[in-house]
């Protein structure tokens, strides 16, 4: 069946939304874009969308589906099985799909188990975001992440872990180039893995046709994951001038995640104590950062950190509002969660609307051009589709509070 939305405006992913057009979906992709004139006689579905914004479903860069958000981070990840975990995945997955995230790129999971979800949502057993994930980040023995890590010392044993990872499944592979600040005992502002290391690791990752991306916040590590050919940057604490020239020259983006931060900072009597000092300390430097490389003219791409302490999956849209609290404009704040998020992750067929490309849409209320909460306030929000499915008519409200228990059965008898 054929449904034209019509009557309001059209966002593209790139140009400023526009007037006048209709856009027909069928058969789960953008079936046609035109103006509205000429759907005048259209028999088929019609939804009217004056005084609403028609736009791509958002696509977030960096999620940690295994995490859910509590505030010890650490404790969270050892206390939970490998069979909760992968029925966190599913649920977390579909919460952000719910807050019209299409598409997100997860940046570090458990074993491998997210890629099983993956796999469910792409073959149509399970209705989900498109799910991109890295597998296991690659970090040096006792470097940041390490406890969701492969630890590798040496580019050949980086390179070997880009092969695990391949082999496992990964669509795309995370080198952690500095400490952080959810890992105790590291300094978010010293190198871990060395040029020589992300070099091999990052070359290894592109014989093989995968992107690579690196967890940086000290200038020296970033400097070291630029030098060695990463698409992004994710964090990014301390961008010298000399950093963000050669990051505009070698067209890296950058995954600002400003609201781990700011989520993290949100509770701090509750979060341990050496997440808190860290995240107190590096909070203004991080916000420099980001706002500098963006009026340098550099590339954002949209990403939260979502799983880091009160950064909850479904939530991700609050982070268009931080980037435009920081300065950037609302334009291009939902570039980058579209057609900016799109190219960094490899889409050539989501994240814009045009024709051919696969119905992964968002209707809001308003012109999120103008006034950026018709995006990043789920209240906004009137129509997600995935693939041209509705999302919240199929699959349902979350359920709220503790989920229903069945009875307990007495152990057998024989």
């Amino acid at each position: 069946m054929k449904t034209v939305f019509v009557g309001g405006l059209v966002f593209d992913g790139s140009k400023a939304p526009a007037e006048g057009l209709g856009v027909v979906v069928e058969n789960g992709r953008i079936a046609r874009v035109a103006p509205a004139g000429e759907f005048s006689g259209f028999s088929g579905k019609r939804v009217d969308t004056a005084g609403m914004t028609l736009m791509p479903g958002l696509i977030d860069c960096h999620v940690h589906l295994v995490l859910p958000g509590e505030a010890n981070l650490l404790a969270s990840f050892r206390g939970t099985t490998p069979q909760e975990a992968v029925m966190r995945v599913l649920e977390l997955a579909q919460a952000t799909l719910r807050g019209g995230f299409t598409s997100i790129r997860d940046l570090g999971g458990r074993d491998y188990l997210e890629i099983a979800v993956r796999d469910a949502f792409n073959a149509g057993h399970q209705l989900g975001p498109t799910l991109h994930c890295a597998g296991k980040v690659i970090c040096m023995t006792g470097g940041h992440g390490w406890f969701l890590g492969r630890e590798a010392d040496g580019p050949l044993d980086v390179a070997k872990a880009v092969r695990e990872n391949i082999k496992a499944g990964a669509d795309h592979i995370k080198f952690i180039a500095t400490g952080g600040v959810a890992t105790p005992n590291v300094d978010p502002m010293l190198a871990q893995l060395t040029l020589e290391e992300l070099t091999a690791g990052v070359a290894e990752a592109k014989r093989f046709n995968r992107k690579s991306t690196a967890h940086a916040q000290g200038a020296p590590g970033i400097k070291n994951a630029v030098e060695a050919g990463v698409g992004s940057i994710e964090h990014g604490f301390q961008l010298t001038d000399e950093i963000i020239e050669e990051m505009k020259k070698r067209n890296v983006y950058l995954v600002a995640t400003l609201a781990s931060m700011d989520r993290t900072l949100s509770r701090p009597d509750v979060i341990p104590a050496y997440m808190r000092e860290k995240a107190q300390r590096f909070c203004k430097m991080h916000q420099d950062s980001v706002i500098r490389f963006y009026k340098a003219g550099g590339k954002l791409a949209m990403g939260t950190d979502a799983g880091t302490p009160f950064n909850f999956h479904g939530e991700n849209s609050q982070e268009l509002k931080h980037l435009v609290d920081l300065g950037v404009t609302p334009l291009d704040a939902i570039r980058s969660a579209t057609g900016n998020a799109a190219d960094l992750i490899g889409f050539t067929d989501r994240g814009r609307i045009a024709e051919g490309s696969w119905a992964d849409l968002l209707l809001v209320q308003g012109n999120p051009a103008k006034d950026i909460a018709a995006a990043s306030d789920r209240a906004n929000h009137r129509l997600v589709l995935k693939n041209g499915i509705d999302v919240h008519a199929t699959l349902g409200a979350p359920i709220q509070g503790p989920a229903p228990r069945f009875p307990k059965m007495e152990p057998p008898t024989f």
